[in-house]
């Protein structure tokens, strides 16, 4: 027990405590204190807090681990437990910087509204007079889908009024400051289009009659909108009002004591943190030690089996001779991403808008003379499980098509099958934004089954992969048919590339 304290508890709560201190107080010093940076709220207090965990946790933890017997039933459990591990350390460094925003932030008084530009800007303001002018309404709407398989259709209205001195103001060019509210309604997305708008219609009633009947002044204090996908929504808002010059003063009206504004973060950065250290030492106490590795960790001596997986990842995302565009075409879409990301624009999801921005294929835009939407969009992604769904799939078929085909003609189809995916997908759906490599890599996966079926592979090889590869499609159509996912574009992709392979199939060398 002793050797496991030392090797994995010790270094797990360094981690906990190191990331709450240390990080929080970076985001206390950069962020809030010099205002050197302002990203959003999305990615600093989320994003980037899984990224330290899970890079400590993968560099510290991952190769201590196995001085443990982890393996059951034939499988190991190391990287279960590195995962593990990776969440409870995330959960209160998330909490510590929501901890951080609320209890750092300074509470000025003012007598009048008007006063707000003449002081330096601070989280939340506390009013003596001020009045909500609803007659200067601004509304924004916006759309989204969620779930593993899209299943819901989100509605989101934001609606900004202008906070003035009194109600006998007369027409200012620019009003002192914005009351943000936000409407949230969520349907299911199996609806037909028809039933989403008779949907939207009754939301859109019933917030109408809640804006007039509620009184918005009613609030104790008015807490600061951070720069966040909120903001946004009320910015778009502002700026669709008729009385007044938009600006990005925007607050959320709080109806509790100013005292009460932290909540019980503290307690529960605490609990999640003990939650965390028990639930490690129970996954670590029940398997036995493997005394060979505790030796080897011990003496300091190589881990020649992490070299050997290191040799495996390289294998499957280097480029080398025979398989070079694959993982080339997976740094472009990993790329797109990531700079999506850091423009703010997400991470679990983007909002279609953004992608339409970015070049999605979206019917009415694209034959209106953007045609190289065809392509734009499929290296673009909803989000990171639509990024990684279509890297993993691409992954697998790449390791055995580009080979087969040569990096010119492997690059080519793919990018002519991407092409005719999106026509069918523009042909199909009359105005939806659609993105993804999906299409592109079905069209792969027709050309590989083309040549399975045609026997350019050996008969080992092609009954194994051949069924596979039919369960890939099924079971990826199936789920298409959930809604919310693009299978015009998969079809197009698909029947494009097995005509494709048919075709090219006298002409590629058989495998032997």
């Amino acid at each position: 027990m002793r050797d496991k304290l030392t090797l994995l508890v010790i270094p797990f709560l360094l981690i906990l405590i190191g990331s709450i201190f240390g990080y929080t107080f970076l985001h206390w010093l950069l962020i809030i204190k010099l205002e050197l940076i302002s990203p959003k709220d999305f990615i600093i207090d989320f994003l980037v807090p899984i990224g330290i965990t899970g890079f400590f946790a993968w560099i510290t933890l991952r190769k201590r681990l196995k001085i443990l017997k982890l393996n059951s039933k034939g499988r190991n459990l190391r990287d279960l437990y590195n995962c593990i591990a990776w969440v409870v350390l995330t959960i209160p460094l998330v909490i510590s910087q929501k901890y951080l925003v609320t209890s750092t932030g300074k509470l000025t008084k003012l007598n009048s509204i008007n006063e707000i530009k003449e002081v330096s800007p601070t989280k939340y303001y506390k009013l003596k007079k001020y009045h909500i002018d609803k007659n200067s309404i601004g509304i924004h709407t916006e759309f989204e889908t969620t779930g593993r398989y899209n299943q819901s259709f989100n509605m989101y209205i934001y609606v900004a009024m202008a906070i003035i001195e009194s109600h006998v103001d007369t027409l200012r060019e620019e009003a002192p400051a914005w009351l943000g509210i936000k409407y949230y309604r969520s349907i299911s997305n199996k609806l037909d289009s028809k039933k989403k708008e008779i949907e939207f219609q009754k939301f859109a009633l019933d917030c109408e009659k809640d804006i007039k009947r509620k009184d918005f002044s009613n609030f104790i204090y008015l807490d600061r909108v951070r720069h966040s996908g909120q903001k946004e929504g009320f910015i778009n808002a502002i700026r669709n009002n008729s009385k007044y010059l938009p600006n990005e003063t925007i607050f959320i009206g709080v109806d509790e004591p100013f005292e009460a504004r932290n909540g019980n973060k503290l307690q529960w950065i605490i609990y999640t943190s003990l939650i965390a250290l028990v639930i490690w030492l129970v996954m670590i106490i029940i398997p036995k030690i493997d005394s060979i590795e505790l030796k080897r960790i011990k003496s300091g001596k190589p881990d020649k089996a992490a070299k050997r997986e290191l040799r495996e990842l390289l294998y499957v995302i280097k480029p080398r001779e025979d398989y070079f565009i694959t993982p080339i075409l997976m740094y472009l879409d990993l790329g797109v991403f990531l700079i999506m990301v850091l423009s703010g624009l997400g991470f679990i999801k983007f909002k279609g808008r953004d992608l339409l921005l970015w070049g999605a294929n979206y019917g009415p835009v694209t034959t209106d003379g953007e045609w190289w939407r065809l392509i734009t969009s499929t290296f673009l992604h909803g989000g990171i499980f639509h990024l990684a769904a279509n890297m993993t799939g691409l992954l697998f078929v790449g390791i055995f098509l580009e080979p087969s085909l040569g990096r010119v003609k492997y690059l080519g189809f793919y990018l002519l099958t991407g092409f005719f995916a999106s026509i069918a997908s523009i042909w199909w759906y009359d105005a939806a934004v659609s993105v993804g490599a999906s299409g592109a890599i079905f069209g792969l996966y027709g050309i590989f089954l083309a040549l399975l079926l045609t026997k350019v592979y050996p008969p080992d090889f092609g009954k194994f992969f051949l069924f596979s590869t039919l369960i890939f499609i099924a079971y990826n159509l199936i789920m298409g048919l959930t809604g919310g996912i693009d299978n015009a574009a998969h079809i197009g992709g698909l029947l494009s590339g097995f005509t494709i392979g048919l075709i090219i199939h006298p002409f590629i060398k058989p495998k032997v």
